[in-house]
């Protein structure tokens, strides 16, 4: 499953894996809203519908990474680092040159649209 995702206006391509969460993520598209500024590395938006959860610990996240804190919290990272928490992978954006700058310092406007190959 692909799905296009446009960071203020600027377009990328996440790879969703194949996960109960991630086809419930990619059944409830197009998303379009404003996420939060998080920690200097994420986007974070609670989803209006909790999704299944398939929680792992994580000690380093990628630039791209697309994943799900419990069961509602969208979370995209733009840059890399190091955590403690337990999320459930959706997926990544695979190729993230860019993704920092468009992600900007401030809330960001995220849309994710759907790919039907």
């Amino acid at each position: 499953m692909k799905a296009k995702v446009i960071i203020n206006r600027k377009e990328f391509i996440a790879e969703l894996y194949d996960n109960e969460s991630a086809r419930a993520f990619f059944s409830m598209l197009p998303l379009s809203f404003e996420m939060e500024e998080m920690n200097g590395n994420e986007k974070c938006r609670y989803l209006s519908k909790k999704l299944p959860v398939n929680s792992e610990k994580i000690e380093e996240i990628n630039a791209g990474d697309i994943m799900l804190l419990g069961p509602s919290c969208l979370t995209v990272f733009y840059r890399s680092s190091s955590t403690g928490k337990s999320y459930t992978k959706l997926g990544r954006i695979t190729d993230t040159e860019g993704l920092a700058e468009a992600a900007g310092k401030w809330d960001a406007e995220i849309t994710f649209e759907a790919i039907n190959e």
